[in-house]
């Protein structure tokens, strides 16, 4: 038997463990979230924490992975099923409306929030933290030139710009909630945010 087999009891479930972890993290950020605050609602020691993950640093990495393969879904489905554009972006930021203000989680996004409280990292986590939060702009952007491919929108378009945009109020969004801002809070900046749709998506003269 492996020192990390010993470290681990019998009942050990690492799913479950990475699940309650991630909660941990997303409730109470890097820094905050002790060693002390993650076994206890693991339901494993200090060495079976190690055995199974390795440090604090490479569990926080895993519960954001595992965050954004499980808690993801809702906000980016419109993005890639919504007919139009405008209803792709809209749908999106209701979605994390609803998602962000859900009972029983906590409030707003952790790969948002993770700008913010995931003080202490290293550079590696914080580089793979950056990219996650930029995926969010680059998988609007992809939306925006398919709907310029389609002919809904002019092709003259910023489309970073936008994409930026909306990425921003939705991060914003995220804040608000840990806030305290209920999800009919988080819908009217949606209808604020729509209202601008149609200024940013006008054609723009060519230089």
């Amino acid at each position: 038997m492996t020192m990390a087999e010993r470290g681990r009891p019998r009942s050990f479930d690492r799913q479950f463990a990475l699940e309650r972890a991630m909660e941990v993290f997303w409730d109470r950020g890097y820094h905050a979230a002790s060693m002390n605050d993650l076994t206890e609602a693991m339901g494993i020691n200090s060495p079976s924490l190690y055995a199974a993950f390795g440090s604090k640093e490479a569990l926080y990495r895993e519960a954001v992975a595992h965050f954004a393969a499980t808690e993801s879904d809702d906000i980016l489905a419109p993005l890639q099923n919504a007919p139009t554009a405008r209803e792709a972006i809209e749908g999106y930021l209701m979605a994390s409306a609803r998602t962000f203000t859900r009972p029983g989680r906590p409030p707003g996004c952790m790969v948002v929030l993770s700008a913010v409280n995931a003080v202490g990292v290293g550079e590696e986590t914080s580089r793979i933290l950056r990219e996650m939060r930029a995926g969010s702009v680059a998988m609007i952007e992809e939306r925006l030139k398919r709907a310029i491919a389609e002919g809904e929108l002019p092709a003259s378009l910023d489309l970073q710009a936008i994409a930026s945009y909306y990425v921003t109020v939705q991060q914003g969004m995220s804040i608000q909630a840990r806030d305290g801002a209920s999800r009919t809070m988080l819908e009217a900046i949606v209808h604020g945010a729509m209202a601008a749709w149609d200024s940013l998506t006008r054609p723009r003269a060519v230089a």
